[in-house]
């Protein structure tokens, strides 16, 4: 037999112990909770607001664009800490530079084609 196998059983002992321990977490929370169903514990909660009229509404799409917009130039945004500490390496300067410029362009092309469809206009 090999001398790997031992430390297969390692991990395969680890994650048995890993599912009961979970297993049993999730039945001693089910044993022990209080189970007092009331009508107020049924309703549909959100922000402390009680639900009125029906569960479907308008929302318009535009808050979604610029949560999206928001959520890659963030994303983006985050690629240029790395950036910056290897352009100051010897030997990456130009390449980075040209990277960091190839990559901003994309940026900005995305930027424009969206300022162009009038996604950015606020009416």
């Amino acid at each position: 037999m090999p001398d790997y196998f031992p430390s297969y059983s390692v991990v395969g002992l680890l994650a048995v112990v890993g599912v009961l321990f979970v297993a049993v977490a999730f039945g001693a929370a089910r044993l022990l909770r209080p189970v007092v169903p009331t009508p107020e514990k049924l309703l549909t909660y959100e922000c402390g607001v009680d639900p009125v009229g029906e569960g479907w509404a308008h929302t318009q799409v535009r808050y979604y664009v610029y949560a999206f917009l928001y959520v890659i130039f963030a994303v983006d945004s985050v690629f240029l800490f790395p950036w910056a500490t290897v352009f100051d390496a010897p030997g990456y300067g130009a390449a980075t530079l040209v990277e960091m410029f190839l990559f901003l362009g994309f940026l900005a092309v995305g930027l424009l084609y969206a300022y162009r469809k009038g996604v950015l206009e606020w009416t």
